[in-house]
């Protein structure tokens, strides 16, 4: 298991099996896919799967999406991070791509942003990846806005899921 990061607030660490009430909660929730396929979740079993797959991700790239803790109670927020994507999206395979997901009730506090900006330096910085890239709903405003305000660029749309996607790219400034 790798060592957790500590921002300000929050705490960001590996998932575990004690997190699937937790991730049922972040995606039974409609409101919290109207941007990311429309398909809520209606069983505990499939968040554990959901958290199993993270874990095996873990082994298998050294990487995966990570849960987020508020430093002060340690209350699962949702989770960031950075997977390996080893599919094609947007013309683009074998790629590191950062993501995030809040339950809706923490939603507007900053912790996207906060949890996300860790995740960059932490990719660049202790991963060494030359670029890391994201990919946000045409119309999901506030995820595209945290992904700008990150220093991604805009490099095109492309159609996902039967959804308009904004593909985004950071390069490494340090390589």
């Amino acid at each position: 298991m790798k060592k957790p990061i500590e921002t300000e607030r929050l705490i960001l660490r590996e998932f575990l099996l004690s997190d699937a009430a937790s991730m049922f909660e972040l995606d039974s929730n409609p409101n919290v896919h109207v941007f990311v396929g429309k398909k809520p979740v209606t069983s505990i079993e499939q968040s554990i799967a959901s958290i199993k797959n993270i874990q095996q991700q873990y082994k298998d790239f050294q990487t995966g999406r990570w849960a987020v803790v508020l430093k002060e109670t340690n209350e699962f927020l949702g989770w960031s991070g950075i997977k390996f994507v080893n599919y094609k999206i947007n013309n683009h395979q074998n790629f590191y791509e950062l993501g995030y997901r809040f339950i809706e009730r923490h939603w507007g506090k900053g912790y996207s942003t906060e949890a996300a900006k860790a995740f960059v330096q932490y990719a660049f910085n202790e991963m060494k990846v030359e670029s890391l890239y994201a990919y946000a709903d045409e119309g999901n405003e506030i995820s595209r806005n945290i992904l700008e305000k990150l220093g991604f660029r805009n490099r095109n749309s492309f159609e996902y899921e039967d959804e308009m996607q904004v593909w985004y790219e950071l390069k490494n400034p340090n390589l």
